[in-house]
């Protein structure tokens, strides 16, 4: 099995765990802001590509740049996200009724991480591709029946012109490390040599749980600069 979804989850969760032992309450601040610089990042990658396809930085334009779709691995789990779209317009509202970054969260049996981290992840992503634009998350898988996100006076008429441009997207190998790196380097600043100390112990058990091999692959990333496309 590659690199995954749940993988990306695994990495997240371990993040949460290793910060709050380590520092409590500061450490659940800086599992919060990790996860908002990640995002950010991402964010900005899209929009980056859009400018450079001469695409204006719509909401319409941050759908078709995201980054990722459903793996082969969450599909065969039956975990891969489904979504109910609610309303197009004039806000666009959509309801999750599974998401394998939640089954993940749930089979760790770290709900408080997984709460943190969906509650800001996808506003924290369209704040870095436009910060003009607005993404609400109301409620989440984590203490919900379902998530509900929305983004008030998204501009669509159509929610079926949303596909993907494959031109975007990247490999959970990619996005695995990328979160590893960008938390681990929140980690450093924040707490010097003892956030270093504990991102080794999440790339630990990284290795404990996936094998030396798939942590090379996230190694092998280590000197990448994620805030370019």
């Amino acid at each position: 099995m590659g690199l995954n979804e749940m993988t990306h989850a695994f990495l997240a969760a371990k993040y949460y765990v290793r910060l709050t032992e380590h520092f409590g309450d500061r450490g659940k601040a800086a599992f919060l802001h990790a996860t908002r610089y990640y995002a950010e990042q991402r964010g900005r990658r899209m929009a980056q590509r859009a400018i450079r396809d001469g695409k204006a930085l719509t909401y319409e334009t941050y759908c078709r740049y995201g980054e990722w779709v459903s793996t082969d691995e969450a599909k065969a789990l039956g975990f891969s996200n489904r979504t109910e779209v609610k309303t197009v317009s004039p806000d666009y509202e959509m309801h999750i009724h599974v998401c394998p970054w939640h089954e993940q969260f749930k089979k760790m049996g770290l709900t408080e991480a997984g709460l943190l981290y969906c509650s800001d992840l996808d506003a924290s992503i369209c704040r870095g591709f436009n910060p003009k634009l607005v993404y609400e998350v109301s409620q989440t898988l984590h203490d919900h029946a379902f998530c509900i996100q929305t983004v008030p006076d998204a501009g669509l008429t159509d929610g079926s012109t949303l596909e993907k441009n494959p031109s975007g997207l990247r490999s959970f190998e990619y996005h695995c490390a990328h979160l590893y790196w960008a938390f681990r380097e929140v980690s450093a600043a924040i707490f010097g040599r003892e956030g270093e100390a504990a991102a080794e112990e999440v790339q630990g058990d990284f290795e404990e749980a996936y094998g030396k091999e798939a942590w090379d692959c996230l190694a092998g990333y280590q000197n990448t600069n994620f805030n370019v496309a």
